[in-house]
């Protein structure tokens, strides 16, 4: 994303294949938008049936895309980062919602489908109350999420990976 372009700590596109999970990297060079991060996330893995997207930025906050042929599902960790993020601001863009005015930032505000990830272990509940933990940093919020939902060691290994 041409503003996010450099704050993004990393992408990773989660998903089933033949019954494991598999973490690949996602570039977003050239990526405008929410919606081109999508398309991005579901030609890493065309053969799957659905994506896990996985998304940190700037130590500021994650997003969670979940895609499939059907449907897409987002979660934006924090709301209020959409005044300073443009990835941030496309996801509010693609919910219908608002940004947050200069007043409303003093509170983490998660947005979208906290239930994102429910079906696989990780409840609405458990998941808001992750995204409002302020001693934690986006990358171990989702390591978190990882390692509830059973795909700790390929997420570690993408993150890696990121970094080398």
């Amino acid at each position: 994303m041409s503003d996010d372009e450099g704050a993004v700590d990393f992408a990773i596109a989660m998903y089933h294949d033949e019954g494991v999970w598999q973490a690949d990297l996602v570039s977003i060079d050239d990526i405008e938008s929410v919606d081109e991060l999508i398309t991005a996330m579901r030609q890493q893995a065309p053969e799957a049936s659905e994506v896990l997207g996985m998304i940190s930025v700037a130590d500021d906050f994650f997003l969670m895309i979940r895609t499939n042929e059907l449907s897409t599902r987002l979660l934006l960790s924090d709301a209020t980062a959409a005044a300073d993020w443009p990835l941030a601001r496309s996801v509010l863009d693609e919910l219908g919602l608002e940004t947050p005015t200069d007043g409303d930032d003093e509170h983490v505000e998660p947005v979208g489908d906290l239930a994102i990830v429910a079906d696989l272990g990780l409840d609405a509940m458990e998941l808001a109350a992750l995204c409002d933990d302020l001693d934690l940093y986006p990358d171990e919020m989702l390591g978190s999420v990882a390692s509830r939902l059973g795909f700790a060691e390929p997420f570690q290994v993408a993150i890696d990976e990121s970094l080398a």
